[in-house]
Protein backbone atom coordinates (compact mmCIF):
# COMPACT_ATOMS: atom_id res chain seq x y z
CA UNK A 1 0.00 0.00 0.00
CA UNK A 2 1.06 3.61 -0.17
CA UNK A 3 0.93 6.24 1.92
CA UNK A 4 -1.89 7.48 0.31
CA UNK A 5 -4.01 4.71 1.59
CA UNK A 6 -7.40 5.59 3.13
CA UNK A 7 -6.29 4.10 6.44
CA UNK A 8 -2.84 5.06 6.58
CA UNK A 9 -3.73 7.19 9.73
CA UNK A 10 -6.58 5.42 11.00
CA UNK A 11 -7.03 3.88 14.42
CA UNK A 12 -5.94 0.20 14.22
CA UNK A 13 -9.44 -0.51 15.93
CA UNK A 14 -11.27 -0.28 12.43
CA UNK A 15 -13.69 -2.76 11.54
CA UNK A 16 -12.63 -5.43 9.07
CA UNK A 17 -12.87 -4.71 5.12
CA UNK A 18 -15.31 -7.15 3.43
CA UNK A 19 -13.54 -9.09 1.13
CA UNK A 20 -14.76 -8.79 -2.60
CA UNK A 21 -17.44 -11.18 -4.15
CA UNK A 22 -16.61 -11.04 -8.08
CA UNK A 23 -14.67 -8.69 -10.68
CA UNK A 24 -17.11 -8.30 -13.68
CA UNK A 25 -14.55 -6.04 -15.38
CA UNK A 26 -11.76 -8.56 -14.49
CA UNK A 27 -13.31 -11.59 -15.69
CA UNK A 28 -14.85 -9.99 -18.53
CA UNK A 29 -12.06 -7.80 -20.02
CA UNK A 30 -13.66 -7.01 -23.08
CA UNK A 31 -16.28 -6.16 -21.21
CA UNK A 32 -14.42 -3.56 -18.91
CA UNK A 33 -12.73 -2.12 -22.12
CA UNK A 34 -16.52 -1.90 -23.81
CA UNK A 35 -17.48 0.39 -20.56
CA UNK A 36 -14.23 2.59 -20.32
CA UNK A 37 -14.76 3.43 -24.19
CA UNK A 38 -18.64 3.91 -23.25
CA UNK A 39 -17.91 5.63 -20.51
CA UNK A 40 -15.13 8.47 -22.46
CA UNK A 41 -17.36 8.62 -25.36
CA UNK A 42 -20.96 9.72 -22.99
CA UNK A 43 -18.68 12.67 -21.32
CA UNK A 44 -16.95 13.93 -24.25
CA UNK A 45 -17.34 17.43 -24.08
CA UNK A 46 -18.97 17.80 -20.93
CA UNK A 47 -17.34 19.73 -17.95
CA UNK A 48 -15.15 17.31 -15.92
CA UNK A 49 -16.34 18.49 -12.89
CA UNK A 50 -20.01 18.43 -13.37
CA UNK A 51 -19.65 14.40 -14.63
CA UNK A 52 -17.83 13.71 -11.38
CA UNK A 53 -20.41 15.60 -9.06
CA UNK A 54 -23.29 13.54 -10.95
CA UNK A 55 -21.26 10.57 -10.78
CA UNK A 56 -20.81 11.17 -7.57
CA UNK A 57 -24.61 11.67 -6.59
CA UNK A 58 -25.63 8.70 -8.37
CA UNK A 59 -22.78 6.69 -6.57
CA UNK A 60 -24.39 7.83 -2.65
CA UNK A 61 -28.07 6.93 -3.92
CA UNK A 62 -26.68 3.22 -4.77
CA UNK A 63 -24.42 3.00 -2.30
CA UNK A 64 -21.28 2.05 -3.99
CA UNK A 65 -18.63 2.63 -2.04
CA UNK A 66 -15.98 2.04 -4.58
CA UNK A 67 -17.55 4.70 -6.87
CA UNK A 68 -17.58 7.30 -4.04
CA UNK A 69 -14.27 6.82 -3.19
CA UNK A 70 -13.14 6.83 -6.72
CA UNK A 71 -14.86 9.67 -7.85
CA UNK A 72 -14.84 12.11 -4.57
CA UNK A 73 -10.34 11.25 -5.38
CA UNK A 74 -11.18 12.29 -8.87
CA UNK A 75 -13.28 15.60 -8.58
CA UNK A 76 -10.59 16.52 -5.91
CA UNK A 77 -7.94 15.92 -8.06
CA UNK A 78 -10.29 17.89 -10.87
CA UNK A 79 -9.96 21.03 -8.79
CA UNK A 80 -14.07 20.42 -7.00
CA UNK A 81 -13.88 21.79 -3.24
CA UNK A 82 -14.30 19.28 -0.34
CA UNK A 83 -17.12 21.52 0.71
CA UNK A 84 -19.15 21.19 -2.24
CA UNK A 85 -18.64 17.39 -2.73
CA UNK A 86 -19.95 16.89 1.08
CA UNK A 87 -22.98 18.54 0.51
CA UNK A 88 -24.14 16.54 -2.45
CA UNK A 89 -25.97 14.24 -0.73
CA UNK A 90 -27.72 17.24 0.49
CA UNK A 91 -28.05 19.38 -1.96
CA UNK A 92 -31.46 20.81 -1.96
CA UNK A 93 -30.54 22.07 1.18
CA UNK A 94 -27.32 23.39 -0.28
CA UNK A 95 -28.25 24.70 -3.09
CA UNK A 96 -26.25 27.93 -2.80
CA UNK A 97 -23.18 25.97 -3.57
CA UNK A 98 -23.98 24.88 -6.75
CA UNK A 99 -24.73 26.35 -10.18
CA UNK A 100 -28.51 26.29 -11.66
CA UNK A 101 -27.03 23.91 -14.54
CA UNK A 102 -25.53 21.89 -11.53
CA UNK A 103 -28.49 21.63 -10.03
CA UNK A 104 -30.51 20.44 -12.49
CA UNK A 105 -28.41 18.25 -13.61
CA UNK A 106 -28.02 16.71 -10.14
CA UNK A 107 -32.09 16.38 -10.64
CA UNK A 108 -31.96 14.60 -13.43
CA UNK A 109 -29.06 12.26 -12.02
CA UNK A 110 -31.57 11.51 -8.88
CA UNK A 111 -34.54 11.08 -11.42
CA UNK A 112 -32.83 8.82 -14.11
CA UNK A 113 -30.80 6.70 -11.04
CA UNK A 114 -33.99 5.92 -9.07
CA UNK A 115 -36.23 5.36 -12.07
CA UNK A 116 -38.85 3.60 -9.52
CA UNK A 117 -39.36 6.88 -8.64
CA UNK A 118 -41.72 8.44 -10.76
CA UNK A 119 -40.03 7.68 -13.55
CA UNK A 120 -38.27 10.47 -14.69
CA UNK A 121 -40.33 13.73 -13.73
CA UNK A 122 -41.18 15.85 -16.85
CA UNK A 123 -40.36 18.96 -14.92
CA UNK A 124 -37.04 17.83 -14.05
CA UNK A 125 -36.02 16.70 -17.46
CA UNK A 126 -37.78 20.37 -18.71
CA UNK A 127 -35.18 22.18 -16.36
CA UNK A 128 -32.51 19.93 -17.62
CA UNK A 129 -32.88 21.02 -21.30
CA UNK A 130 -33.00 24.49 -20.52
CA UNK A 131 -29.17 24.50 -19.07
CA UNK A 132 -27.43 22.04 -21.45
CA UNK A 133 -28.44 22.19 -25.14
CA UNK A 134 -29.63 18.67 -26.89
CA UNK A 135 -26.02 16.96 -27.36
CA UNK A 136 -25.12 17.93 -24.21
CA UNK A 137 -28.30 16.57 -22.41
CA UNK A 138 -27.91 13.27 -24.18
CA UNK A 139 -24.14 13.09 -22.88
CA UNK A 140 -25.82 14.05 -19.29
CA UNK A 141 -28.17 11.14 -20.05
CA UNK A 142 -25.61 8.69 -20.81
CA UNK A 143 -22.83 9.43 -18.32
CA UNK A 144 -25.00 9.22 -15.51
CA UNK A 145 -26.54 5.69 -17.09
CA UNK A 146 -23.10 4.31 -17.50
CA UNK A 147 -21.78 5.19 -13.46
CA UNK A 148 -25.13 3.07 -13.01
CA UNK A 149 -23.79 0.46 -14.71
CA UNK A 150 -20.58 0.96 -13.04
CA UNK A 151 -22.35 1.28 -9.34
CA UNK A 152 -24.38 -1.93 -10.15
CA UNK A 153 -20.84 -3.74 -10.39
CA UNK A 154 -19.40 -2.02 -7.86
CA UNK A 155 -21.93 -2.54 -5.13
CA UNK A 156 -22.67 -6.53 -6.20
CA UNK A 157 -18.80 -7.91 -6.75
CA UNK A 158 -18.34 -5.95 -3.22
CA UNK A 159 -15.52 -3.91 -4.61
CA UNK A 160 -14.10 -2.37 -2.09
CA UNK A 161 -13.02 1.23 -1.18
CA UNK A 162 -10.11 3.42 -0.18
CA UNK A 163 -7.45 1.98 -2.63
CA UNK A 164 -7.65 3.92 -5.50
CA UNK A 165 -5.73 7.30 -6.52
CA UNK A 166 -6.68 9.22 -9.49
CA UNK A 167 -5.10 8.07 -12.58
CA UNK A 168 -5.48 4.34 -11.30
CA UNK A 169 -7.97 3.57 -13.96
CA UNK A 170 -7.92 4.99 -18.07
CA UNK A 171 -12.02 6.13 -17.64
Amino acid sequence: MTSTHAHHHAPADLSPEEPPRISVSQLLPDVYKAMVRLDIAARKGLDPVLVELVKIRSSQINHCAFCLDMHSKDALAAGESVERIVQLSAWRESRHFYTPKELAALALAEAVTVLTDGFVPDEVYEEAAKHFEETELAQLIASISVINVWNRFGVTGRLGPGHYTPGDHKS
